[in-house]
């Protein structure tokens, strides 16, 4: 069985892309999903690529081991091709949401990007991605910092459990982006928890980016929401607008959207199940 294609990739994604964030306007939030828990978010010309991991990097480190990480689709678009981002982040440190190879190639192109991260992380973070201390916005839960006109409000993630550091910073991070009109969410990897839900509400959620790849401990990995247990969140946090990541990309770690699918149907969730390098576009 070949790889999985994407519904656009490469100079195709690229030219499409760009041709949205000449005509954006207010009223209008695009979106690509770039594959794991990537996201592409236009809004009114600006660019924030979410989480991006376009690269082979886990499965070149793992080939050799007793969890090797076996890609099901092909690459989306060579991070290269991603001009003109104001903003890219990394809810956590783990390499298919802080992956130095995409970045490097990020950063090349778009010399003037800015980077939200966990504060918790900084250290690691800077190793890893070999730029100055300094260089990060660090952010953590119940803070709210401005990039730009931009509001980026850091939301505790689990994966599996609620981390901290020594200063009670967390190390798993979700975040919510306040962009004109629209609130977005993007969950990094997270499970539920107590205050999940409740940290939500307040932001009234247009569109929520909910993983639903599940947390089986024989993977040896830490895990995330199921598809129903994201549909449910998605409808108590009053999410106009659920899409689901982090599957179809690693043979071991993964899990089909069915079931995310009729928990949403049931609860009477909107949802929208895309295709790797499919284009979404929400009005206000």
């Amino acid at each position: 069985m070949g790889l999985i294609k994407p519904f656009k990739q490469g100079a195709e994604l690229a030219d499409e892309i760009e041709r949205v964030r000449m005509t954006g306007s207010n009223s209008v939030l695009d979106v690509w999903w770039l594959g794991q828990s990537g996201f592409l978010v236009l809004w009114n010309g600006h660019s924030f690529l979410l989480d991006p991991y376009l690269s082979d990097s886990l499965t070149t480190k793992y080939a050799s081991t007793n969890k090797p990480h076996v890609r099901m689709s092909e690459l989306v678009i060579h991070p290269t091709m991603l001009t003109n981002i104001e903003v890219v982040t990394s809810s956590h440190n783990h390499t298919d949401h802080l992956d130095a190879k995409t970045l490097s190639e990020v950063f090349k192109v778009n010399p003037s990007v800015q980077m939200l991260i966990p504060e918790a992380n900084r250290a690691f973070v800077s190793n890893r991605i070999a730029r100055d201390l300094d260089y990060p916005i660090g952010i953590t839960d119940g803070q709210q910092v401005k990039i730009d006109e931009f509001t980026f409000s850091g939301i505790a993630s689990a994966h599996n459990t609620l981390e901290r550091d020594e200063k009670g910073r967390c190390i798993f991070m979700g975040y919510v982006l306040q962009v004109g009109p629209f609130s977005v969410y993007h969950s990094g990897d997270t499970l539920l928890h107590d205050v999940l839900a409740k940290s939500l509400k307040p932001y009234q959620v247009d569109l929520a980016f909910l993983p639903i790849n599940g947390n089986d401990p024989v993977r040896g990995v830490a895990g995330n929401l199921n598809g129903a247990e994201a549909a449910r969140l998605g409808k108590e946090i009053g999410a106009k607008l659920v899409v689901p990541h982090h599957y179809h990309m690693f043979e071991f770690n993964t899990a089909e959207p069915d079931s995310f699918i009729s928990e949403c149907e049931k609860a009477g969730q909107p949802f929208k199940v895309l295709q790797m390098g499919e284009h979404l576009s929400l009005r206000k």
